[in-house]
């Protein structure tokens, strides 16, 4: 007798907390596709980046809001929802992770800040497979109907094919209603930055506090970049890894013999 092959087991999570529209759209995405499980911050977690919870304890509570989709959310930053995924709600490591969908971009140098990308990146430190996925718009009642349609395509596509187990895919959808999307490009992160600065204001009891601003400068021209990717109506997925050596610069220290 054949024995049945078992469905996937995709791990959803983000940083915008388990009530954020995004989080709901990705599960219709990945919905068919395999058991879908969420272990999502019960806030929003924006901008925390690669931070875990030390020295605080951390709570979880199963969360009955989606339909006949098992949800817990946890008080942790989304790297500690997808190590507490693992160790106590999955008791084995998922067969993909899928982070998202972000509300606003995380394309060139807003991959080091996202707790989105974030916690892809430790389920593919874990050798998860893993997505994290993004659309630039930071309105709540975002149009997501393009999103949905290519974050389907896309997780279909990784399920099908036996990648790299440390895959990990930085994904970013235009805001354009889903007819002016004009399909997918594999690109490099581009070089880009903020030119930050912090506006001093005073609250109503005249006490000084600083709010973030800053005006975001890309410096990179290519068209193989996620920057030209996203202005020219497409899909950018890059292709991100963990691993932050410098090959290149490693090679030129071992040439020069600069510290013997």
């Amino acid at each position: 007798m054949t024995k049945k092959k078992e469905q996937p087991i995709i791990l959803v999570t983000n940083d915008d907390g388990i009530t954020s529209p995004g989080i709901r759209y990705l599960i219709e995405a990945a919905k068919g596709l395999g058991k879908v499980v969420v272990v999502a911050p019960d806030k929003a977690q924006s901008g925390m980046g690669h931070a875990i919870t030390i020295g605080n304890s951390l709570r979880m509570d199963k969360a009955d809001i989606f339909p006949d989709v098992e949800a817990w959310q946890t008080s942790g930053t989304p790297v500690d929802c997808v190590k507490l995924a693992v160790d106590k709600i999955l008791h084995r490591k998922p067969d993909l992770c899928i982070s998202g969908i972000n509300h606003g971009a995380n394309h060139s140098i807003n991959v080091i800040y996202s707790g989105t990308m974030s916690a892809a990146m430790e389920a593919s430190i874990e050798s998860i497979p893993s997505i994290g996925f993004s659309l630039l718009d930071y309105k709540y009642d975002a149009d997501f109907s393009g999103a949905v349609f290519y974050a389907n395509k896309i997780i279909k596509t990784i399920l099908k094919n036996n990648l790299d187990k440390h895959l990990l895919l930085n994904v970013n959808i235009p805001s354009v209603p889903k007819k002016e999307i004009k399909g997918i490009k594999i690109c490099k992160q581009a070089y880009a930055k903020y030119k930050e600065e912090f506006d001093e204001r005073v609250d109503p009891h005249g006490r000084k506090y600083y709010w973030l601003t800053g005006e975001f400068i890309n410096f990179d021209k290519g068209e193989d970049t996620d920057v030209w990717a996203l202005q020219n109506n497409y899909v950018s997925v890059v292709p991100v890894q963990f691993d932050l050596t410098n090959y290149t610069l490693k090679k030129l220290l071992d040439r020069k013999k600069l510290f013997k």
